[in-house]
């Protein structure tokens, strides 16, 4: 199977939060559509010091993890962020990595979604069923 890219909007969900009590405009919102590599491989939602810069989302802890390439680090842990593709929403924490790596849509963003990589496309495909799989 290659690789498989979707465009993922990403929003900061606090300033969502803001808008719906009128505190900010709703274009004050700070959103981003990305183009992120979609990996089961991975479980998180992971995203670049870029993006992080642009979406400012607020800091959670820091958390260890591993990178594919074996590369073990703390990396910070950020979020809520809004996920969405496609019509399909979920709020999640992100990891952030440095600079402007190569974001990554991992497993329980995409779970969480109801979204999955349809193998003879090879793209992202949300489910259409209307029942949540508890």
């Amino acid at each position: 199977m290659g690789l498989v890219y979707a465009s993922i909007e990403l929003m900061n969900a606090f300033d969502e939060g803001l808008a719906k009590k009128h505190v900010i405009d709703i274009d004050e919102i700070r959103k981003i559509s990305v183009e992120m590599l979609v990996d089961s491989g991975s479980l998180y939602l992971v995203i670049n010091e870029d993006i992080q810069s642009y979406l400012q989302l607020p800091f959670i802890e820091k958390k260890r993890a591993v990178l594919a390439n074996d590369m073990r680090n703390e990396y910070d842990l950020v979020g809520p962020v809004r996920v969405s593709f496609e019509g399909k929403v979920t709020y999640c924490e992100a990891v952030v990595i440095p600079g402007n790596a190569e974001p990554l849509l991992g497993a329980i963003p995409m779970e969480a979604m109801h979204v999955y990589i349809h193998p003879s496309s090879q793209q992202l495909t949300p489910n259409l069923e209307k029942l949540i799989r508890l």
